[in-house]
């Protein structure tokens, strides 16, 4: 019986810091022995007299350990289970939801308010994405980490603080037990209830400033093309149009001129006007008072910026970008991209050259100014960039500047073109360079010419944009987010058909004495043909004059026909991808054009688009090009459809019946899905 006592009794010892407060007592203790012997040492008697007391300390430390040992030891383990249950107590208690997860998702332990918001049993031991769909082991932290996630539960709103905890840290330091690995760890979660700050922040938000800017692009050519009696009829209709369209959103509307206007509004109301798309764009045009041309807007807004004034310089670049993108379209500009709406129309000529007269006089005295000429246009150069690039040579060569047009790769469109012009002497030597040498030629006094693109990432040689500080821009395409930035002299106008018939037109004004030859003529001209279609689309009455002057210059139809003729297989890939065409969405041709023996698919594949258009019922047509393990789209519409905008959401550009795009790391067949899936989607925007 008594040795089931014996073992029934708890063997309690000292362990960890207190046990090694312990041996500090036993050292002191050995310090004492050592002294009583060194005082033996010099005195017996003394020595004798220390020693007694020291063996009836040593005698007495000793009981009192055997007999207080055991109770310390009990208060300690109770102080310590007393100190857990409040502990344990008050965690539970806590007024935050609070819980512990495995690192498998299960839920190990949670506290009151978790449970009773979660409505789950405190044994609950399910996975987090059951309990809370917004959250997953993907969402958990790494080793020393803390993350948080932002859900919705029921009708509250928590942000969710989430930090993983070692088990084998916690327990560093105690001796009362050990792991047999330290990678065992859970995630300690706690929640915190932000609905009344969403609401406060979106409340906020909503109360944001926004400014923007409105103008009538057309309004003294629709006031002009209205009876006398009638135009301020007109006027009032299209102000009163305006006016309460922004009114009814909520907003504010000031006019600064008969056709400016200064909007500010609130987050809520620009977003009424971004829900019908600018709705205002198309309702315009309905005003009609028997002006045969309808009236359009283009609208700059600026949101999400700081205060009022970069709100306003915001709205300033928005407008300035949706003018020279055609007008008749609106941008929205914040912090972080740029969108737009509209630009469905084509933007009316202008029978004015005023423009081209100005740009004309200002490229010449940039030219002047400096000891070089570089010209060059965009990547895959076509004949209209080529043409283009020629006109600007011929002007500077006739003012005695030397010039060179950077040349890439060739493919076969431009090689006939490019021979030609080497035939001669003027071309033969110098004159067409790679993009090395165009690097070494480029310095700080050296004019740098962009013809057929306003996009720095579309240029032959990106690298020269930033080797100059004299740069111009020449461009009849939509401009775009990118744009060519601090150009000196920038000339954008989507209303022309080509950038040779822009360049034509800048050299009628350059210099009365510029005359060019008969094969220059014919390599612009070549690009007016190619970018109207034969004269067919994009073409006004400037358009004819360009031409007309440069058939006085010499260009000759038939050498420019014969120039265009195709090989055999060329002509075979173009008519196999008329013949593969598919319909789609009952108005729109998309094919793929054969690539294998061409040795330039993407210019058949344009040739193909245009052949589609020819088809009854096709607003646009779309052929995809596989070409240096790239997608080339070429898009192509008549007047219905704005195909540019299409293209701008699959990474393009181009201009409004003309445009293309470029694909990386796909294939034919997921690039065909792609577009699909943009036409479906604009579509239901009611964007196309």
């Amino acid at each position: 019986m008594k040795d089931d006592k014996a073992d029934n009794k708890v063997q309690l010892r000292y362990s960890g810091k207190l046990l090694r407060h312990w041996y500090w007592c036993v050292l002191l203790l050995l310090l004492l022995l050592l002294l009583t012997a060194v005082i033996l040492y010099v005195d017996t008697l003394a020595g004798c007299i220390v020693g007694g007391f020291s063996i009836v300390l040593y005698v007495t430390v000793f009981v009192l350990d055997i007999y207080y040992r055991p109770r310390v030891l009990l208060e300690l383990i109770d102080f310590a289970q007393r100190f857990g249950g409040v502990e344990k107590e008050l965690l539970d208690d806590m007024m935050i939801p609070y819980g512990f997860v495995l690192p498998d998702g299960r839920f190990a332990w949670m506290n009151g308010l978790l449970c009773e918001m979660s409505g789950k049993a405190r044994d609950c031991h399910k996975g987090i994405s059951s309990v809370f769909p917004g959250l997953s082991t993907a969402c958990f932290p790494g080793e020393g980490e803390e993350t948080q996630e932002e859900i919705d539960y029921g009708e509250r709103k928590y942000r969710v603080v989430m930090k993983r905890i070692r088990l084998q840290e916690a327990l560093d330091g105690m001796d009362i037990a050990d792991l047999a690995s330290d990678g065992c760890s859970v995630i300690a979660l706690h929640f915190i209830d932000i609905t009344e700050l969403s609401c406060l922040k979106q409340e906020n938000f909503e109360q944001k400033a926004v400014v923007g800017l409105l103008y009538v692009d057309n309004y003294d050519e629709a006031m002009d093309s209205v009876e006398d009696i009638r135009r301020s009829m007109l006027g009032a209709m299209v102000d009163r149009r305006i006016t309460k369209y922004i009114i009814s959103a909520g907003g504010l509307i000031k006019n600064l001129e008969k056709d400016k206007y200064l909007l500010v509004m609130n987050r809520v109301s620009l977003n009424s006007l971004l829900e019908d798309r600018f709705s205002i764009l198309e309702d315009v045009k309905t005003v009609n008072l028997g002006n045969s041309l309808n009236v359009t807007v283009s609208i700059g807004i600026g949101t999400d910026n700081g205060n009022y004034t970069e709100n306003f310089e915001a709205a300033h670049v928005a407008i300035e970008m949706a003018l020279a993108r055609g007008g008749d379209q609106a941008v929205v500009k914040d912090q972080e991209r740029i969108s737009f709406f509209g630009g469905k129309t084509q933007r009316s000529e202008s029978n004015t050259r005023v423009r081209a007269r100005v740009k004309a006089q200002a490229m010449r005295e940039l030219i002047g100014a400096r000891e070089r000429v570089i010209v060059m246009g965009h990547k895959n150069t076509d004949i209209d960039s080529l043409g283009a690039c020629v006109g600007v040579c011929s002007a500077a060569m006739r003012s005695g500047k030397p010039v060179h047009i950077v040349l890439g790769e060739m493919n076969a469109s431009i090689r006939p073109w490019v021979n030609m012009l080497r035939d001669n002497l003027e071309y033969a030597e110098g004159v067409f360079v790679t993009h090395e040498q165009a690097i070494q030629l480029t310095n700080e006094n050296t004019v740098v010419v962009i013809v057929d693109t306003n996009r720095p990432g579309m240029v032959e040689c990106e690298e020269l944009l930033y080797l100059t500080k004299t740069t111009v821009v020449f461009d009849h395409h939509r401009q775009g987010t990118e744009k060519i930035e601090n150009a000196a002299l920038s000339y954008i106008d989507p209303a022309v058909s080509s950038a040779c018939e822009m360049i034509t037109e800048i050299l009628q004004y350059y210099d009365e004495g510029v005359r060019l030859k008969p094969y220059e003529s014919d390599c612009i001209y070549a690009g007016i043909i190619i970018d109207t279609n034969n004269f067919v689309a994009k073409t006004g009455i400037r358009t004819f004059e360009a031409a007309a002057y440069l058939r006085k210059n010499g260009a000759d139809v038939t050498r420019v026909r014969k120039a265009f003729r195709n090989d055999m297989a060329t002509y075979k890939a173009r008519a196999e991808a008329v013949r593969h065409a598919e319909s789609f969405m009952d108005c729109y041709a998309i094919s793929v054009c054969p690539s294998q023996g061409i040795e330039s698919p993407t210019v058949v594949g344009a040739q193909a688009a245009n052949e589609l258009l020819n088809i009854i019922g096709v607003k646009a047509s779309f052929v995809l090009t596989e070409y240096n393990d790239k997608i080339f789209i070429s898009a192509r519409a008549i007047d219905e459809v704005n195909v540019q905008i299409i293209m701008e959401r699959m990474g393009g550009g181009g201009h409004m019946n003309i445009a293309g795009a470029q694909l990386a790391g796909v294939d034919i067949d997921q690039a065909r899905v792609m577009l699909k899936e943009v036409l479906t989607q604009m579509t239901k925007e009611g964007a196309i």
